[in-house]
């Protein structure tokens, strides 16, 4: 599984990567810039990623319009809507508006900071990016 990580806090970019690396590849991105041109440089590369962790509350550019510019860098490559990466937001915004803005934007899944190793392993099964019976240790 290719990951990229968006994440501007060391220490949560640590946690993801700690949980994450164990199924492949994992990328990093401090803010939504940098998300956008690694999806971008992925996608001409035909490299694609399989799994976006991005939080909301970053400089420069946020999640939410993170969210956004990805949806239409897949749209731009003729990838229908479901067949594109997984996106995951991890933030500290628990509100309605937040969420229903994301999930209006085509994310995946939403979970809210602190972030938890089983509700995270809970969505990767869901969303059938991990097999339902192998978590390695």
């Amino acid at each position: 599984m290719r990951t990229l990580i968006v994440e501007d806090d060391f220490d949560n970019r640590r946690i993801l990567s700690n949980y994450l690396a164990p199924f492949g590849t994992c990328d990093i991105a401090i803010d939504g810039e940098e998300a956008v041109f690694a999806v971008r440089m992925a996608l001409e590369q035909n490299d694609p990623y399989d799994l976006i962790c991005l939080d909301i509350m970053m400089p420069n550019m946020d999640g939410q319009e993170a969210l956004r510019r990805i949806r239409k860098l897949e749209d731009s490559k003729f990838i229908q809507p479901g067949d594109g990466a997984k996106i995951i937001i991890i933030s500290a915004l628990s509100d309605s508006d937040n969420v229903m803005s994301a999930f209006k934007e085509q994310c995946d899944a939403y979970l809210v900071k602190p972030i938890k190793k089983g509700m995270l392993m809970e969505n990767l099964k869901k969303l059938e990016l991990i097999i339902t019976n192998y978590l390695p240790s």
